[in-house]
């Protein structure tokens, strides 16, 4: 697969994660490349019906593995005609990396949930994980514009790190976004929201990730507790300097 194509599939999958209403996303993706409902659900391997019940919103949202072989699908669909993806997929926008650094020694997991004043929300038996770098993202910016290689310019040297979403709304689509990808953290912190989605949790468990909300501390107090983490390291940089 061209980087073109994984680009557009790590798109269009977190403009169906994101959105209100899933299955009419789906539905409006499938219709910008003109393919038949019947048509996509063949190279789906699923019956039509099923297709048409989660575009409909009959069905509840669609699960982790079902967006993957709907995007998958419909990739390989238009690839194999007009190639119309193109037209409509926003150029990346590299901003949604806010600050990231790799620790001069290895920290360990209670030390961030520290310095994001946060609560663990699942992995606490964990807490004695080293923690080898850091990644904060901006949480919008990182499902949409950051695909394919991108993407996995996050873990930096290493994905033995803690990957920090700010921006979040209920902490369930950065999860998906981790889950769809085969290189995982060993933790994420979540900025933003006063609770975190039921959702998140389970998907945090299944995939063995130490997952924190933080607590009142800002984007800029977060970035700055970690530059002291970093002991003889410098402060972390940031992107936008």
């Amino acid at each position: 697969m061209s980087s073109d194509h994984a680009d557009f599939e790590s798109h269009i999958a977190g403009d169906v994660v994101m959105s209100d209403e899933p299955g009419d996303c789906m539905r409006k993706w499938r219709e910008r490349i003109a393919a038949k409902q019947a048509a996509l659900a063949r190279e789906m391997g699923i019956s039509p019906s099923v297709l048409s019940d989660y575009e409909s919103g009959r069905r509840s949202s669609p699960g982790v593995g079902f967006i993957k072989k709907y995007v998958q699908a419909l990739v390989k669909m238009d690839q194999g005609h007009h190639n119309t993806l193109a037209r409509h997929i926003e150029p990346k926008d590299k901003t949604a990396i806010l600050a990231i650094g790799e620790f001069a020694k290895p920290v360990l997991a209670k030390d961030l949930v520290e310095v994001a004043d946060g609560t663990v929300e699942a992995g606490e038996e964990k807490l004695d994980t080293k923690i080898y770098g850091y990644t904060v993202l901006d949480s919008i910016k990182t499902i949409y514009a950051l695909s394919g290689f991108d993407f996995y310019k996050i873990y930096g040297a290493t994905s033995e790190r803690v990957l920090i979403f700010t921006k979040v709304g209920l902490g369930r689509s950065p999860m998906v976004a981790i889950r769809v990808v085969h290189l995982k953290p060993r933790m994420v912190i979540i900025h933003g929201p006063k609770t975190i989605d039921k959702i998140a949790k389970e998907l945090a468990l299944k995939e063995n990730i130490i997952l924190c909300l933080a607590g009142e501390k800002t984007e800029q107090e977060i970035i700055s507790g970690l530059g002291s983490l970093q002991q003889s390291s410098a402060i972390p940089r940031l992107v936008s300097e």
